[in-house]
This record gives C-alpha cells, structure tokens and sequence, in this order.
C-alpha cells in the first residue's frame, strides 16, 4: 500500500512539473516585455506650434496609469516612456533611437503626425519593431506587404476620400466637384480616395482640382479658381487654417456649393469657430466618433466613464475637447491588442494581433461602427457616419457607410 501511495505521490509530483514546465514555456517574451512589465514608447510634441496635441500624450498617460491602478494588463503593468519631439521629424528620428536602443522598449506606439511617422517607418521597420497605431491615415501607413510592422490608428484617407464619393454619388449623382487639397500626403490621398470612389464617373464629375502649400499665406485665388469652374460640390480636403480660410471666401464671394470638409479640417473650436458659426452653417463632414459635447450622448456609458477617467486621472484636462476623447480611445484599443496577446508578449505576436481585431467596439465608437483588422488590411477605422453643422454644432445623419474598396 505504501508503494501505491508513494507511486501515486511521485506521479503528481511529476505532472505537477510537467505542469509548472508548460505554463512557463508558454510565456514568450522580446526586449521590452516581462513578468511584470510591458515597456512601451512615445514621442509627443508636448512642445513646437502643435503642442495643441500633447494632450494626446497627457490622456494616454493617465489611461495607463488607470490600467496599473486595476492590475495591468494579464498581470503586467505598463511602462509608458514618452519623448517631446516638438513636432519635428529629425528630432522623431533621434527619439524613437533613444526609445529602441537605449531604453529597449517592446513597440512604438501613438506618435503623432504624418512627418513624423514617415521619419521613423523604415527604420522601425528595419529593426522589426512594431509601430503601432500611429497617429496618421496617410496611405503609406496601410501597407502590409512592404512595412509588416507599422499600422495607423487614424481614418484612412484613401478611404475616407471613397465615402465622400459614396455619398455624393447617392445624393448629388450630377455633381460637378472642385477640390481644394493640400499638396503633401494627406490632400493627395484624399484626392486619389474620391476619385476611387467615383470610380468611371471620375472624370466627367471632378471638374476642378487645386492646391495648395502649407507655406501658402491664404488659399483665396485658389476658391476664386474653382468657383469660376461651374463647381456645384466643393470638397476641401486640408487642415483646420486653411479650411478656416475657405470658409470665409466662399461667404465673402456669396458662392454656395455643397460644402464637404475633411475630419482633420472638421473640429469646430479649431476650424467653424474661427471662420464664423454662423457662415459654417451646413457644411457636410464625416464621423466615427461620438463628440462629448453632444447631449444625445449625455447617458451613454462609455462617455460616463471617460468622464469618471478624466475626473479621477486628468482632472486639469478638458472633458469636451475631443482630442482627448481621440486619445482615450486609442488606448483602449492598445489595452485589448495586448489582452489579446496573452504570455505571448514577442513583437511577432503583437503584429499578429493588432492585424486580428474582430468586431472590437471603443467606448466612443457611433452606434453601429465596430474595429476589424486583417493580415492583408491594416486599416482600423473604416466606417463613419456623415454629419453635417447646424450653426451649433454637428449632427449626425444617415446610415453608418464603409468604404469596402482595396484595402491599399
């Protein structure tokens, strides 16, 4: 009997290893990653003429410490190391070296701006470190197959350049369009999206096409061009200075298009107010996200709690400014990748994850609207609702419209 008794011991003893063995070699883990931690980083221009977005890094931060406050993430908790890069690429450049190479960290993540990213992305790629929802939506950013390890968070503008032509299609199918877009990246890809989206029709309806720099002084001779080509829809696909502009012209000229802006032109305290309420009344824009400012969303739990976050976390911030909101979604989409991630914390693995978000809604995400990633499309946001300025502020109209075109 003792024999048994020892027999049956020493077999629990040995599965009990075989056990403690398996659950170890499960845990994976690259430079940046640990029992205890993950190490993560960020550059912000917390200074320079765009210091307006280091609350993007501000929101984060404090998310993160919300995280660690509740356990971590699967135990671990989250080491943010952020950088200010004053919005300038050479200085991205020296920052996000120091990020990999002296503080080793897991993955870059958030940094902010189209330069910026386009400064870092074959380096980061190089050294096969995720650069993880960077804060852009030019193309280039969506391009598995030549950078496997860089995805973008924002709005795509090739696609959402295809929802505009969606929408146009639908509700002006004889339109005769003029666009005003700046000469860099992200007018060009909005260029290239709406013709996409018009498909054939494309060059019958785009009548007009002009742009601009961003050293420009004012974008005046440029909406004067396009009025004088018969233009019936005006598509202004820039940033929120130049928007601003555009808006005033066409009042000062009495010229009233169907106006379509840009969701990076869209912001009211940024680009209606300093234009005129009263004069950006009916302008057409587009949306994924629910604007804290509107009382429809006044009950709405995910809202609820960011302004329970913001009280608690980053009491100094601005409840209603929707960069923070931008920034509060972002990482709650980076806190489910890396519960997706498991003890499998390698940069391979995190790659493979933030390329297979099913169906993930953010807390600010419009009714309707869901995350979902693939191996071959690296876009996260490919949905959005039309809005349109009611002298106020935006409301919401139509169905939610995805661009199902070419994930490129």
């Amino acid at each position: 009997m003792s024999n048994r008794r020892a027999f049956l011991a020493a077999t629990a003893a040995l599965a009990f290893a075989f056990s403690a063995t398996q659950a170890l070699a499960q845990k994976k883990y690259d430079t940046g990653a640990s029992d205890t931690e993950i190490k993560i980083g960020q550059t912000v221009p917390f200074s320079g003429p765009y210091s307006v977005y280091a609350n993007i890094g501000k929101t984060q931060a404090a998310y993160f410490k919300m995280i660690n406050d509740q356990g971590g993430i699967n135990g671990r908790k989250i080491n943010l190391i952020q950088y200010d890069d004053a919005y300038s690429p050479p200085k991205t450049v020296e920052q996000v070296r120091k990020l990999v190479e002296g503080d080793e960290v897991l993955f870059t993540f958030q940094i902010i701006g189209t330069a910026a990213n386009a400064a870092v992305q074959k380096y980061l790629n190089g050294k096969k470190v995720p650069q993880l929802l960077a804060s852009t939506g030019a193309a280039r950013f969506n391009d598995p197959q030549n950078y496997p390890w860089t995805i973008a968070y924002n709005p795509n503008y090739v696609s959402e350049g295809r929802i505009y032509a969606k929408y146009i299609l639908k509700e002006h199918p004889n339109a005769k369009i003029g666009v005003l877009y700046q000469n860099d990246d992200m007018g060009r890809d909005y260029l290239a999206g709406l013709k996409s989206g018009l498909g054939d029709k494309a060059a019958s309806m785009v009548v007009g096409e002009v742009s601009y720099e961003v050293t420009d002084p004012t974008v005046d001779s440029q909406v004067v061009k396009l009025k004088s080509m018969g233009v019936d829809v005006f598509f202004d696909a820039s940033t929120p200075k130049f928007a601003a502009q555009a808006i005033k012209k066409l009042a000062d000229l009495g010229w009233t298009p169907v106006h379509i802006l840009d969701i990076n032109a869209s912001p009211i305290s940024a680009t209606l107010k300093p234009a005129g309420l009263d004069i950006s009344k009916g302008i057409i824009s587009t949306q994924y996200g629910k604007e804290p400012s509107d009382p429809q969303w006044k009950d709405d739990p995910g809202v609820k709690a960011f302004f329970a976050f913001m009280d608690k976390y980053f009491p100094e911030g601005d409840k209603l400014n929707t960069v923070n909101t931008y920034a509060y979604s972002v990482a709650e989409l980076l806190t489910q990748v890396l519960k997706q991630c498991g003890d499998d914390l390698t940069r391979e693995n995190i790659m493979r994850q933030v390329a297979n978000i099913k169906d993930f809604t953010p807390s600010f995400a419009l009714p309707g609207i869901k995350i979902n990633t693939g191996p071959n499309d690296f876009r996260v946001n490919k949905q959005m609702q039309m809005m349109k300025f009611n002298g106020e502020r935006w409301e919401l109209f139509g169905p939610i419209i995805e661009d199902s075109g070419p994930a490129g």
